[in-house]
């Protein structure tokens, strides 16, 4: 059974930083897409960023760029996201997100597998 278990999430000033973990078991995700999105209350699930497990070329959302850092640890079967200088807009729920059916990362929802999600909230 495959499962996505995220971690690291929690309460912020605006301005710190959070690093979020999301632990892979049942299958192996080292060679396949990976990303990280978010839910604020009442909107869609948005992509946040992704990682090619080849190359680790990284894609992100416009806003968070330069302020956070998605990372994977192949052999460790785990995907990473460093958040730095938070703002109260990146409150949200944030999923780990996994597609054993292809290799490159998309970022659309349509992801195989989903965490179960982790509170991120930065106050102001």
């Amino acid at each position: 059974q495959v499962q996505l278990v995220e971690s690291g999430g929690g309460l912020v000033q605006a301005g710190g930083s959070l690093r979020l973990s999301c632990a892979a078991s049942g299958r192996t995700f080292s060679t396949y897409a990976m990303a990280w999105f978010r839910q604020h209350p009442g909107t869609e699930r948005e992509f946040v960023a992704a990682i090619n497990w080849k190359d680790l070329r990284t894609y992100y959302k416009d806003s968070v760029k330069g302020r956070f850092t998605i990372s994977r640890d192949n052999a460790g079967n785990t995907l990473y996201l460093q958040m730095n200088s938070l703002k109260p807009e990146d409150t949200a729920v944030y999923y780990c997100a996994g597609d054993l059916r292809r290799r490159l990362i998309i970022t659309t929802r349509d992801y195989e597998y989903w965490g179960q999600g982790t509170q991120v909230t930065v106050s102001s």
